[in-house]
């Protein structure tokens, strides 16, 4: 491959991609890669991807379908964190007659 060739083209990916963040789908590879992988990646890497056939550019239905399930995700991620945050405090009541001890007054009496 030449490798002027190769940069030129991956520069000409680069700029055509317009956010500087891409939703990317995987494809498959002779190496094991999964195919149908959404996944976002910055700018150069998108390109890279996409000049080497590692992954396609999303379709804008899919890349709107994958940060839905991504802002979705991150809100379930929240609520455990803060589910877990959240402190209880057992009171157990003295076995016995039911009655509860009466508290000794120490203020004095003029």
């Amino acid at each position: 491959m030449d490798l002027r060739v190769y940069y030129q083209k991956l520069r000409q990916v680069e700029e055509s991609l317009p956010e500087p963040y891409a939703v990317m789908v995987s494809q498959e590879t002779p190496d094991g890669g999964r195919a149908g992988v959404l996944t976002e990646a910055p700018r150069a890497l998108a390109a890279r991807l996409i000049v080497e056939g590692g992954a396609r550019l999303a379709s804008e239905e899919e890349a709107a379908a994958f940060h839905r399930e991504t802002a979705e995700a991150r809100q379930r991620a929240e609520q455990a964190a803060a589910a877990s945050r959240i402190q209880v405090t057992v009171v157990a009541e003295p076995a016995g007659d039911g009655k509860r001890p009466r508290a000794k007054n120490n203020s004095t009496q003029s």
